[in-house]
């Protein structure tokens, strides 16, 4: 069961659902327009769900819910801590209706703490774990879209933590809350950059490390187009080809490993690629173990030879999006189906709850479900 909302927590369901698992979406009933429009069409994040619409502000559409609750795995919510309760339809309820239940708690700053309570969004969240500060160029930190709290650190996280309090209750039939918060989870991201740190591998410094742009040889520069390319030549083998596919003799540069070298290197690099197109780059080192791939748009991607032989990108329903991942060689995933629009399976959903057509009209003359 999902509690629709934005972000993170319909991120999580869509990853399940893609993987098998019958996700049903608890809609407001006040969303509930009986029809696809534009914009449940491309709601990406609801493909492969059911729909029942609830208003979880009437005590039988909370009965709903905890019906829907009973025979459900895992229920997944988004809101700021405390909301479920005033519902009634918090942990301790739910669990008392389904004791191997797994609940799982989508936040951004955890269920408790000083900031447990305040609005936030991936960016404020992101800057409090300290993966903000590294990211960007030198002067100012850049947000990576809402890709490391809302996704990775967020919804990607709470999937994994519901997989295996599922298996906790499939073992010992004891379910549990599972809380999940976009500081934790992208803090949890940056585990290797504080062993560097603590190695003295690492600067607290943007654009001044390996990884972070700082390095000529892991970076992206400008081509003859204005396009881009990205170089991720950082093993020596790699770097030795990248300078041989750009017509540069390793003697003429500083070495690889001399920092104080990085500028110059840099210049050099950046002056040699804007010699020839993006593209014409990107064929120039297609045979070669360089590291060297062109830098496409999110409409450019899909078109690319690997990601349209690999299937990266499914066309469904006519919306192009990611097709599901990981792969499974003995259970394999089905091509995704679009999003439901909201309420499309109230009635199929209410009589698999056990409800007759006059208890169903009833629940829909109250305003309970729509």
């Amino acid at each position: 069961m999902e509690l629709a909302g934005l972000g993170a927590a319909p991120f999580c369901g869509m990853l399940l659902a893609d993987l098998g698992a019958e996700v049903v979406l608890v809609d407001r009933a006040a969303s509930v327009t009986g029809a696809h429009n534009e914009s449940t069409r491309h709601d990406l994040h609801n493909r492969g769900k059911q729909s029942i619409g609830i208003e979880l502000k009437h005590q039988d559409g909370v009965e709903v819910v905890l019906r829907l609750v009973e025979s459900a795995d895992a229920l997944i919510e988004g809101f700021r801590p405390g909301v479920t309760e005033r519902l009634g339809i918090g942990p301790a309820t739910c669990l008392a209706r389904n004791p191997r239940l797994v609940y799982g708690r989508m936040t951004g700053w955890g269920q408790d703490g000083p900031l447990a309570a305040r609005a936030g969004h991936d960016i404020d969240y992101i800057a409090l774990s300290g993966a903000l500060y590294a990211i960007g160029p030198e002067d100012r930190p850049l947000p990576p879209l809402n890709l490391v709290g809302d996704f990775g650190g967020g919804g990607m996280l709470l999937a994994v933590g519901l997989l295996a309090a599922i298996l906790n209750a499939r073992e010992t039939g004891e379910g549990q809350v599972v809380d999940a918060a976009m500081t934790d989870g992208s803090a949890l991201l940056t585990t290797s950059m504080h062993g560097y740190l603590a190695q003295g591998f690492w600067t607290d410094s943007r654009e001044a490390n390996p990884l972070d742009g700082g390095a000529p040889f892991y970076s992206v520069y400008e081509t003859a187009d204005g396009g881009h390319v990205a170089v991720g030549a950082l093993e020596p083998k790699f770097f030795a080809t990248l300078l041989e596919g750009l017509g540069i003799r390793p003697g003429d540069l500083p070495s690889q490993d001399d920092r104080d070298g990085w500028p110059r290197i840099r210049a050099t690099l950046a002056s040699r690629f804007l010699e020839k197109t993006r593209d014409e780059w990107a064929e120039h080192f297609a045979g070669l173990d360089a590291c060297v791939v062109p830098v496409l748009s999110a409409l450019e991607a899909p078109a690319h030879p690997h990601n349209r032989i690999r299937g990266v990108f499914v066309d469904v329903d006519g919306v192009n999006q990611p097709a599901s991942a990981p792969r499974f060689s003995s259970t394999p995933t089905s091509l995704p189906t679009g999003p439901s629009y909201p309420g499309r399976d109230t009635d199929r959903l209410l009589e698999s709850l056990g409800y007759s057509q006059d208890e169903t009209s009833m629940l829909r003359r109250v305003g309970a479900v729509a």
